[in-house]
């Protein structure tokens, strides 16, 4: 029971670092992005395919969220001349034209076999107790981009986010460079996301493309949502809840029979979605919503 109530935390942990990067591009910026999943896949792609070529993880990684930034800044600088629904539109088709270029070109991704014999970090020195150091280094990360998220939140560059989302026409109008300002956002969050793809690669060891459906990017919506988009501490807490429901899930086949299988999947996702429309009916701002001129 140790070990998986080890897992679960880190993976609520990687989890958490995928929600704080949507909470830049959305709750703080307003900018729609359906295709988280397409960063959290270049970081971890990036970082396995380094790493098991040899290259150091102390270069591996800085170079995998550099990548996904520049993947990040780059799409934003296309799709950012869109209307807010043409630019949920290319995002989430990004996301889904990347899975299929990690299916398909086996040269360079090894397709649908994955990436395998990914390198652990200080694997031989904690040993004895991986799981445990490994927790530590996921809780340790997401406090470090709590805390700096939670800086720039508070930080003049994080009010004229706020003031873009708010109205961007206004924004304009003071002088801010609104369209650099979205970029600076998207590229942001784009490298959270590639961080959170770095830990769960090398916690796995293994990386496949099927690991990477649009659902995931569904998931991370609704933890933003479900703990209140625009607050860093709502998202570590959306992430945990939600994680939280997933996986308690499992446990209703004790009690419930016949839910096994694709029945127990239909069930989790049935849940998810109860939740999320109590959760708009009752506190459609979240669990933990957003304080009005808190920054």
């Amino acid at each position: 029971m140790t070990a998986y109530l080890t897992a679960i935390a880190t993976l609520v942990g990687v989890r958490a670092l995928l929600t704080l990067g949507l909470n830049v591009q959305w709750g703080l910026a307003g900018l729609v992005n359906l295709g988280v999943v397409a960063f959290f896949a270049v970081g971890a792609y990036t970082s396995a395919l380094l790493a098991v070529g040899g290259t150091p993880l102390a270069l591996a990684w800085p170079a995998a969220i550099g990548l996904a930034a520049a993947a990040g800044a780059g799409l934003a600088m296309i799709a950012l001349r869109l209307r807010e629904d043409y630019l949920a539109i290319v995002t989430l088709g990004f996301a889904e034209v990347l899975r299929l270029f990690l299916l398909n070109e086996a040269w360079l991704t090894r397709g649908a076999n994955g990436v395998t014999a990914i390198p652990r970090p200080l694997h031989g020195q904690f040993a004895a107790h991986y799981d445990l150091f490994y927790l530590a280094l996921v809780l340790g990360t997401v406090a470090l981009a709590y805390a700096a998220l939670e800086r720039l939140r508070r930080s003049p560059f994080g009010r004229v986010l706020r003031a873009i989302r708010e109205d961007e026409i206004v924004a304009a109008v003071a002088g801010k460079p609104v369209f650099r300002f979205k970029v600076q956002a998207f590229a942001l969050g784009a490298g959270v996301a590639g961080l959170a793809g770095i830990l769960f690669a090398h916690y796995l060891a293994y990386v496949e493309p099927n690991m990477f459906l649009p659902q995931e990017s569904l998931f991370v919506w609704l933890a933003l949502i479900l703990g209140g988009s625009g607050n860093n501490r709502g998202a570590l807490l959306g992430s945990a809840v939600l994680l939280g429901l997933l996986e308690g899930s499992r446990f209703a086949k004790d009690v419930i029979p016949f839910l096994t299988g694709v029945r127990l999947a239909a069930a989790q996702q049935i849940l998810v979605g109860v939740v999320l429309v109590v959760l708009m009916i009752r506190r459609p701002e979240g669990l933990l919503p957003e304080k009005p001129g808190s920054a």
